[in-house]
Formats: C-alpha cells, structure tokens, sequence
C-alpha cells in the first residue's frame, strides 16, 4: 500500500486533525476546561469529559461514514447531501462559527504575548493570523504536515507537563479528587462543549479523502474521541490540584506553569500552546477555503490559488482579530461558544443521528449513491 493511503493516514490523521480543530484558543490555555468541567468539581469534570468524548467518536463515526458514502471532500457538498436544498444553514452558521472561534483564538495569542513576554496582546493576535495565513496558503499537504508534527509537540509537551505535576503538587491532586465535591451539571457540561467542538468533524473533512472503506471510516470515527480527548484529561488532572481558585484564572496554564517554577519549560509550553493555536486556526481556515475551491472548478478549466487563497484567508481573519480584539477570551468562550453549540447539534448532529444514519443503513444503490464507494482522490 503506498504512503499515501498507508494506516496513519487513513486511521489517525483524521484523530489528529480533529484534535488539531478543537483543541483551539480555550483547550489549550486551560479556559475552556475551567468554564464547562471544572464546575462539576474534578470527579464531575472527568465524568463531562468521558460524556463529551462519546459524543465525539460517535459523531465523527458517523459523519466520515456518511462522507464516504456520499463522496463529501468538503462541507458544501456533505450539508447538500444531508440537509438537501436546507444547505445554506450551515454556511451561515460556519462562517459565524468560525469569527468566533478564530477571535478566541486571536484572544488567547494576545493574552499569551502579554503574560510571557509582555508584548501588546495585539502582536500575538498578529503574530498567530500570520502563520495562519502562511500555512493555509499551501492547500491540503501544507495542512496534514503540520497536523502531524504538531500534534507530536503536543503530546510530548502534555505528557512531560503532567509528570513534573505530579511530582510538584501531586499531593494536592490527589486530595481534589479525594475530597468529596458536588458533581451537578456534568451532564450539561459535558454535551455542551461536544456540541459547539463537533464542528470539527465537518471542518477536517478534506484529511477524509484518505477513507477507502467502511472500516477506515468507523477506526478513525472511534480514535478521533480519544485522541482529541486525552491531552485535555492530562491537563484537567493537574488543574483539579488548584480547584475551585483557577476557575477565575484567564490564563489557567499560565497559572500552573507558575506553580511549577520551571521558566524553560514555561516558555516551552507556550510555544505548544501557541503551535496548538496555529493548527486550529489553519484547520478553520482550511475548510473555507477548500469549500470555495470545490465551488470554482470547473472540470480542468479553473483552479483556485494560492493567491486566492490567501485573499480569502486574509480577510477572514482581519475581521477575526477585529472581535478577538473587541471582545476579549473568557467572554468569547462563556457566550459565544455556548450558543454555537446549540445551533450546530440542531442543524448538523439532529439530522446526522436521524436522517444520516437511516441513508447508510439503506443499500448504496437505493440510496441513490454508487453501488461502488468513490475511490480516494
């Protein structure tokens, strides 16, 4: 099998890729955690968490399989073959989404250049939507690589995070979870931040043209929850030791990091969360733009470039870093995320679970699909 269609590619780049969309601007700094688990208390968190990462897999299962089906390399067509001539809900909804998103995202960079270096938190707003317009200029290979070797720097940089924890303050962590915290609203919590994230399955569906069978499709559904899930368990355990005080912090990793007393590995962590803001805001991006280019072929007449690219992307993000700049992190996190949610787990993940499923539990040929999946393109 060649490299291209090799297991990585067609099992965990789509995991990766998801958890590169929605680790974002509040999973990374620990904002978001601290909004939707930490209420719950630590037990209570980790019980949102396992409920949020079901959702996960599930609806990535589902929605690769229903890509598959229906040869959806991009959002326009999936929500044309999902919501039939009810499309444009999800492109307005999309576009709203991905202001918002990418406005926290511009948020956190300010804030991360302001508490490390103190720098105007404008200059790493700036700085991020820089990179961000470099990567996605390049199309679907620029995207993946930075996908996969970031999420290696992720990884790595939680794991080592959580030893030096343990060992720092692992005493205060253990007496979190021993201590007996009410647990209501972890239900709440948890489907909330699945509802508003599970954008991101719609958002990587590009990385999806690796799928060559039904099974790729359900693997890479399965792997993409936990994969998504686990730096975040990894990071909520340390935070537990400092619960309920951390709750108010903008930064909560920055606040650890502190407690840590490690100034190498603070910057070290930062420049992870920064990275971590890059691939988010690339995948965002990303889907835009291969949304427009599916639009403006026509056979081999036309081709969307670089260039054009990187208009769109250009003036995406100007009007992003404009509300990131306005609004602030922890309001666009506990307001605008929240009604994101809702509107998406109405208009994408209802008929998905309802009308989705009941088109792959019919026969291909009746369905009006080809009796033969698409070949990877």
């Amino acid at each position: 099998m060649s490299e291209k269609t090799g297991w990585f590619q067609r099992w965990l780049l789509p995991g990766l890729a998801f958890k590169a969309v929605v680790i974002g601007g509040g999973y990374a700094t620990g904002r978001e955690l601290a909004s939707y688990f930490l209420p719950s208390g630590p037990r209570g968190g980790l019980y949102a968490m396992l409920l949020a990462m079901v959702i996960w897999s599930t609806v990535c299962a589902v929605t690769f399989l229903f890509a598959l089906r229906t040869s959806s390399r991009d959002y326009r067509t999936f929500f044309k073959n999902l919501l039939g001539r009810f499309w444009p809900l999800y492109e307005v909804a999309y576009l709203a989404a991905l202001v918002v998103i990418l406005a926290a995202f511009a948020a956190a960079a300010g804030a991360i250049a302001h508490a490390v270096f103190g720098l105007p938190p404008i200059a790493g707003a700036l700085a991020l939507m820089a990179l961000i317009t470099l990567v996605a200029a390049w199309g679907n290979d620029s995207v993946e690589r930075l996908f996969k070797y970031v999420s290696f720097l992720l990884y790595g940089t939680y794991a080592v995070f959580l030893v030096l924890s343990l060992l720092k303050f692992g005493g205060r962590i253990g007496t979190a979870f021993a201590t007996e915290t009410p647990t209501t609203g972890w239900p709440v919590g948890g489907l909330t931040y699945a509802g508003y994230n599970i954008i991101g399955a719609i958002i990587i569906l590009p990385v999806t043209r690796h799928l060559t069978s039904r099974k790729d499709a359900v693997i890479a559904g399965v792997l993409a929850g936990p994969l998504a899930m686990a730096p975040a368990v990894l990071f909520f355990i340390v935070m537990a030791g400092f619960y309920p005080t951390i709750q108010q912090q903008v930064l909560p990793s920055d606040f650890l990091l502190g407690q840590l007393g490690f100034p190498a590995f603070r910057i070290l962590f930062q420049v992870m969360i920064f990275a971590a803001l890059l691939e988010s805001g690339t995948g965002g991006v990303h889907a835009i733009n291969e949304r427009i280019a599916q639009a403006y072929r026509r056979g081999d007449e036309r081709t969307f470039t670089k260039p054009m690219r990187l208009a769109v992307t250009v003036a995406i993000l100007a009007g992003s870093v404009f509300v990131a700049d306005r609004v602030g992190l922890v309001s666009l996190i506990a307001n605008g995320y929240r009604w994101l949610s809702y509107v998406l787990l109405a208009i994408y993940v209802a008929p998905l679970l309802t009308f989705g499923v009941w088109q792959l539990s019919r026969p291909a040929a009746a369905a009006g699909q080809p009796a033969v999946e698409p070949a990877v393109q």
